[in-house]
């Protein structure tokens, strides 16, 4: 039967007890981690967030608590009384563990079932399971660990922003819904039947709002909501450090998240974080690397060897240029001996990326294997030898299509050449940042047949760039910038347009009417009529940046109830029907789907 606290207060906390302790009383209470019974001893470990210590039961120690120590099992709720005394045999493998607690009184707060999954670090469960039983999942030392480095990381970031003038100002949960890339989660209004708020996917119009209501340094640590089909390390609702500044060009944007991501990880784990960070343009990340968000800790950049191979007696290359597109490869520095078997799972991997093959050309000791050499001359072979810096014992790898499949083949193509070279370290090893600037500021909608902003409509031209909006749209460049950490996108942001003609410039861009603008967007067209300042900002993934300083590659690990790959949360059955009652007091009926 359960006890009672009965005014006991603890004094300690179990991870923190150390050899200046000793010879103290002390009031610890937690969970049973485990317990080993030897008979005229009963050894105990306790737990709670702080760690582990050791706790000794025995009957010259306390008769009355050595009796009760014998009912304990895994994860009951206890509390101690005992004195902190020398272990006979220490454990340098735990903090606490040349120290233990000899037990004279002990009080069991709570029994606990068998729990379905193990409290360990590291544990080997389905995920399935994990977040059903989150708040066991939650118990573990590395999960505890990574939701305390969170709280940490957002202390850091709120003084830090403090320090620099922000003020953190909340901005609306229930507000209108309005076109920003993803589906809204909407809610139905019972006061205005058929009516509906939006969840905000980001506070962008609100901030943009606060610059015209003056407050000039605005951030948030803030929810966000986004009704997507997940992929890897999405979460239908995640958490932006959400920031805005009037009066401010891109280096002073850019120069205060620089230092903000300094200060973070040096508090953090104590490493000093180079800066500027490098900078390069959209233009140029896409070229060398094939991605607009590149992992910049490994070489193996793209070459074009259009050039080489456009009269060549290889019709796809031949073809591939005359019709515009590009050649280009990577040199596979050593990879000669790749087996036929692996290079095939190379080749179906382009494949998913839209890329029609994989070429190959290996330069063996004394002879080049490869399926294509037939078709180019010696000349021509040699100039792609030298334009990838071929020597013996690489491996060309080539694909021929429009730019866009290129870049997006290769660039999956040589993230999976890092991985299986070894050239990519874990998560918390090494950190490469970089700033990919000069984004397009719109691109061409197949489905929708109209341009469309690449980040949002709000989005600054660059001022050399504006007077192509009208004539060569795909050529005006954004003040957009984004930063890049290992090969993961973790911020993005903008200078914004704050005069109403250019903002009306770039609706018509868009294929917006005026009066279309102003049904989405009318409250801010509205504010921006009464002297809006220059202003811009950035917003982090502040789950993203957690992952990286907590070492994990799961972003799920980092939130302490996230939802699964459905947008589901195994743990409340969210979502879930609801009574009848309540859909009538909304106004709606719910028809299903054969």
């Amino acid at each position: 039967m359960a006890e009672a606290l009965k005014g006991l207060k603890r004094t300690h906390m179990c991870g923190e007890l150390r050899e200046i302790h000793v010879g103290q009383n002390v009031v610890l209470m937690g969970w049973v981690q485990k317990r080993r019974d030897l008979g005229g001893l009963i050894f105990t470990d306790l737990r709670d967030r702080t760690g582990i210590v050791q706790v000794v039961f025995g009957e010259e120690i306390n008769k009355e608590a050595f009796t009760k120590a014998q009912e304990l099992r895994s994860e009951y709720v206890i509390a101690v009384i005992g004195e902190v005394v020398l272990r006979e045999a220490p454990n340098p493998n735990i903090p606490t563990g040349m120290i233990e607690v000899k037990g004279k009184e002990l009080r069991i707060l709570s029994e606990s079932e068998t729990p379905p999954i193990y409290i360990k670090e590291n544990l080997d469960a389905s995920e399935a399971i994990r977040l059903k039983y989150r708040y066991l999942d939650l118990r573990r030392p590395d999960l505890q660990r990574n939701i305390i480095i969170r709280h940490k990381a957002a202390k850091v970031v709120r003084d830090f922003m403090d320090e620099n003038g922000f003020l953190e100002i909340e901005t609306p949960m229930l507000t209108k819904s309005t076109p920003e890339g993803a589906r809204d989660y909407l809610v139905p209004s019972r006061n205005f039947p058929g009516k509906f708020y939006a969840l905000p996917q980001s506070p962008q119009i609100f901030k943009q709002l606060l610059m015209v209501s003056g407050f000039d340094r605005y951030f948030q640590i803030v929810r966000c909501f986004r009704d997507e089909d997940l992929r890897a390390n999405r979460q239908p609702e995640f958490t932006q450090i959400d920031i805005e500044m009037s009066f401010v060009d891109i280096d002073d944007v850019i120069d205060l998240n620089e230092r903000l991501m300094k200060r973070l990880f040096k508090e953090i784990l104590n490493i000093d974080i180079p800066t500027p960070f490098p900078r390069i343009t959209y233009k140029e990340a896409m070229e060398r690397y094939g991605s607009d968000k590149p992992d910049i800790r490994f070489g193996l950049e793209l070459v074009d060897i259009s050039d080489e191979v456009k009269n060549s007696n290889f019709k796809v290359f031949k073809d591939t240029v005359a019709n515009g597109g590009t050649v280009r490869g990577i040199n596979a520095k050593g990879c000669a001996e790749f087996s036929r078997k692996e290079i095939d799972k190379l080749e179906e991997l382009v494949k998913t990326y839209g890329a029609k093959g994989l070429a190959w050309i290996a330069l063996k000791e004394g002879e080049i294997k490869s399926p294509i050499a037939k078709f180019l001359s010696e000349e021509e072979l040699n100039a792609i030898k030298n334009k990838m810096q071929a020597e013996t014992g690489d491996l060309l790898l080539i694909v021929a299509d429009k730019p866009k499949t290129v870049f997006a083949a290769l660039g999956a193509l040589r993230l999976e050449l890092g991985r299986k070279l070894e050239l990519i370290g874990p998560n918390n090893k090494e950190f490469k940042f970089l700033w990919v600037t000069e984004f397009p500021l719109l691109e061409y909608d197949e489905e929708e047949g109209r341009y469309v902003a690449m980040h949002h409509p709000f989005t600054s031209p660059m001022d050399e760039d504006i007077e192509l909006l009208e004539t060569n749209p795909e050529k005006v460049r954004a003040k957009a910038y984004d930063m890049v950490l290992n090969g993961e996108e973790i911020g993005g942001g903008s200078i914004r347009i704050h005069d109403t003609k250019l903002q009306e410039r770039m609706f018509k861009a868009l294929g917006l009417s005026m009066e279309k603008a102003y049904e989405k967007f009318g409250f801010l067209l509205e504010a921006f009529k009464f002297g809006p300042p220059p202003h811009g900002g950035l917003a982090f993934g502040f789950d993203r940046i957690v992952m990286f300083l907590t070492g994990t590659d799961n972003i799920k690990d980092v939130i302490a109830f996230p939802k699964n790959q459905n947008a589901a949360c195994p743990l409340t059955n969210a979502p879930s029907e609801v009574d009848e009652k309540q859909l009538d007091e909304l106004g709606i009926t719910v028809i299903e789907k054969e």
